[in-house]
């Protein structure tokens, strides 16, 4: 028989041990902080939260708020303990979730003097695995990533599902990403964003509220970004005569010609003979089916089309499928080295990856053959020759065309490695060359094309014009050619002659000034006088203010359109303002874009400074709004540092 006081004995020992293990439990719950720190450098540091599974990015030594990541790769169940596993590493930390995915944090050399830079690292543990972080928009004003049609400042109020981060063609695709793109955020805050180019990678935009990057399901990659804080929060040549577009007949290269000489008398009759007239693909193809011949059978002086001005001339790496181009490499057996392939089967050949440019079904330029690329610029070189033509430019430089149809890419055209190679290329042919997308070559000596914009006043007409070019400068593509006046895709303002003047007022104060629809045929004959003197305000003030810029660019990699928190980095009211513009640190432009209005507020940055305005001569304080600032049509208002 157990004797009583025995088994009391045992069922208090049992109680303590219940009371100690809740007691501990409750302790562990109650002292454990929401947020810990995991890795800490000299000027900031990143910190757990644990309620919501985030990574936090301090500056230190206050512990200033930078940015917040929500953490969406792991199970929200199990936020982690701030447990290192890198053995202690001063300069790393690690954690894994089991079966789920690892982290490794890391301290890297600064990308700046006066920069502090993290590496995020996220590898998955299972196929199934996705990994997505997405950088919170509360209290910052992103900048920087992808053009979009509809181009807004910041981009905090952008929208799009996830989508490959590739540049694209707005015009078959206006819901995807643009023609210029980098893998490059800027936050208000002092903090950016850089994500490793062999990164296979989806961008989500999702407005006001977060952007977001993640890997695509089943292919197990990792996710790899650098962020870099700094102390401060934030942080060719122009041209001085306008491009005029042709839009005459195109039936045959003699009315062409007809046509070219024609709108050629035209200019000099409105006293507006110097420039250069552009001629699109399909002109420089007719053009080009009889002139290049002639050219080489006897290889003549180049005709003289457009004396005295100058003429551009269009190509792209697209050939139809029934064109003579294409036909002839098929003759001469070199289709399978000159176009984009898909790869073959065992034994088999190679099939021209085929693919769709403005409407024909075309075979794209193989830019990993030195073969092909040799022929393709010789030719380039041969027809500007023949054509008599200064300028080149090059349409459908843009998009992955194996990963609009899903096939596997070769590692070099992985992303948009075909818009880096064949930009790379490009730049041999000199300074006078004009691309329509950037990614990883704003280093070259290029022309950008800007992505044509609607004849509207939305923000993927008028209004987007401004967002596209501090995006454009920002991501150091300065010197860019700017859609025509008053846009080139149909909207419901076509013709009107206060949107032509608005966006006059723009293009003047930037590197190129380009027209589709001269001003006499759209307008009355006060906007021909008008658009004569823009034309000379933009070659004897801006030009030679641009050059200028252009050497800062250079040496200090500053951009030439810089917004208005360049001068007010610590003023929140600077980080949305979208529609004004500095030139350098001297120069504020601040024009009208909304239609029917002659008044404006104007925000003065740089608190300190004293504007001069232009159009009155006085003199007003920076780090202050005007309100109501009146400007008839035309007038642009102009401030002077």
């Amino acid at each position: 028989m157990t004797e009583p006081w025995k088994g009391a004995v045992g069922c208090l020992g049992v109680a303590v041990f219940f009371a100690m293990t809740i007691g501990i439990i409750s302790w562990q719950a109650v002292e454990q902080p929401p947020e810990e720190w995991v890795l800490r450098g000299r000027d900031a540091g990143m910190l757990w939260e644990r309620g919501r599974g985030a990574l936090l990015l301090r500056a230190l030594p206050a512990g200033r708020p930078v940015l917040a990541i929500a953490v969406g790769s792991v199970p929200a169940t199990e936020p982690p303990p701030p447990r290192d596993r890198c053995w202690h590493d001063g300069g790393q930390f690690c954690y894994s979730w089991e079966e789920d995915a690892e982290l490794r944090l890391s301290l890297e050399p600064p990308a700046a003097p006066g920069t502090e830079c993290y590496g995020v690292r996220w590898t998955p543990l299972r196929p199934d695995v996705t990994l997505k972080d997405c950088f919170s928009m509360a209290n910052v004003s992103w900048y920087g990533g992808p053009s979009i049609l509809a181009q807004r400042w910041p981009l905090n109020a952008a929208e799009s599902p996830a989508q490959p981060l590739v540049s694209g063609n707005l015009g078959t695709n206006p819901d995807g990403f643009g023609p210029v793109l980098e893998r490059y955020f800027l936050g208000s805050t002092g903090v950016t964003v850089a994500v490793a180019q062999d990164v296979p990678l989806l961008l989500s935009l999702e407005s006001h509220r977060q952007f977001c990057l993640e890997t695509p399901a089943g292919r197990e990659e990792p996710l790899s970004y650098q962020l870099c804080v700094t102390p401060r929060e934030l942080f060719p040549h122009p041209h001085r005569s306008p491009v005029w577009w042709y839009r005459g007949p195109e039936g045959s290269a003699a009315k062409i010609k007809r046509g070219l000489r024609s709108l050629v008398r035209r200019l000099r009759r409105h006293r507006l003979q110097e420039g250069v007239v552009a001629l699109g693909e399909r002109g420089t193809a007719i053009l080009a089916g009889t002139d290049l011949v002639a050219w080489e059978r006897g290889k003549r002086q180049a005709p003289a089309l457009v004396e005295p001005l100058q003429l551009w001339v269009t190509l792209s790496p697209y050939a139809a499928v029934t064109s003579p181009l294409f036909l002839r490499s098929l003759r001469g057996g070199e289709a399978a080295g000159y176009w984009l392939s898909r790869q073959p089967r065992a034994r088999g050949s190679s099939i021209p990856l085929l693919t769709t440019w403005k409407g024909q079904l075309c075979a794209r330029l193989n830019v990993t053959s030195e073969a092909a690329l040799g022929w393709y610029l010789a030719r380039a070189r041969h027809l500007r020759q023949a054509l008599g033509a200064t300028y080149v430019a090059f349409e459908g430089v843009e998009g992955n065309s194996f990963l609009e149809q899903d096939v596997p890419a070769p590692a070099e055209l992985a992303g948009d490695g075909y818009t880096e190679v064949l930009a790379a290329a490009l730049a041999t042919l000199g300074n006078h060359t004009i691309i329509s997308a950037g990614s990883r070559s704003s280093h070259l000596p290029l022309f950008v094309q800007m992505r044509p914009l609607r004849s509207d006043w939305s923000h993927a007409g008028l209004k987007g014009l401004i967002p596209s070019v501090l995006h454009y400068s920002l991501l150091g593509y300065n010197f860019f050619i700017p859609d025509v006046v008053g846009g080139s895709v149909a909207g419901g303002a076509v013709g009107d002659p206060e949107l032509f003047v608005r966006w006059l007022q723009i293009v003047t104060f930037l590197p190129v000034m380009a027209f589709g629809t001269p001003p006499w045929l759209c307008c009355d004959a006060w906007v021909l006088n008008l658009t004569r003197q823009y034309i000379q305000r933009h070659r004897d003030f801006v030009v030679p203010l641009l050059l200028k810029y252009s050497e800062e660019w250079q040496s200090l990699g500053y951009p030439i359109f810089r917004p208005a928190w360049w001068l007010s980095p610590t003023d929140p009211a600077a980080f949305t303002v979208e529609d004004e513009f500095l030139i350098g640190d001297e120069v504020l432009v601040a024009p009208i874009t909304e239609k029917g209005q002659t008044w404006r507020d104007i925000y003065l940055p740089g608190e300190g400074h004293l504007w001069l305005d232009t159009n009155t001569a006085r003199v007003f304080d920076g780090g202050t709004t005007l309100r109501n600032y009146s400007a008839s049509l035309a007038e642009v208002p102009v401030f002077v540092k």
